[in-house]
């Protein structure tokens, strides 16, 4: 069983930064890709950024330059810093990780509110 738990989320206004981070827990745990996922309401969960084991990223057009993902493997831990938030990234922002002997797994979901 693989258990994440993600923190982070909250209410910030237009412009300003936030930082999400996302923990695996799990025996024997051995994780190959992460990412961060997000939901607005009435819209399809989109990929906002992806990392893999090795560090090599992508990110949605529509955060390029403004978000960053990263990930500490020793802590089996991912984030998503977030600089230069927009009402339009009001969402509920959810992690995903491949785990190499289970699949992929879902964290519980973390709501970001920008205001404008």
């Amino acid at each position: 069983q693989v258990q994440l738990v993600e923190s982070g989320g909250g209410l910030v206004q237009a412009g300003g930064s936030l930082t999400l981070s996302c923990a695996a827990s799990g025996s024997n745990i051995r994780i190959n890709a992460m990412a961060w996922y997000r939901q607005a309401p009435g819209k399809q969960r989109e990929l906002v950024a992806h990392i893999t084991r090795g560090g090599s990223t992508n990110y949605a057009d529509s955060v390029k330059g403004r978000f960053t993902i990263s990930r500490d493997n020793s802590k089996n831990t991912v984030y998503l810093q977030m600089n230069s938030l927009k009402p339009e990234d009001t969402a509920v922002y959810y992690c995903f990780l491949d785990e190499v002997w289970r699949g992929g797994h879902w964290g519980q979901g973390t709501q970001v509110t920008v205001s404008s």
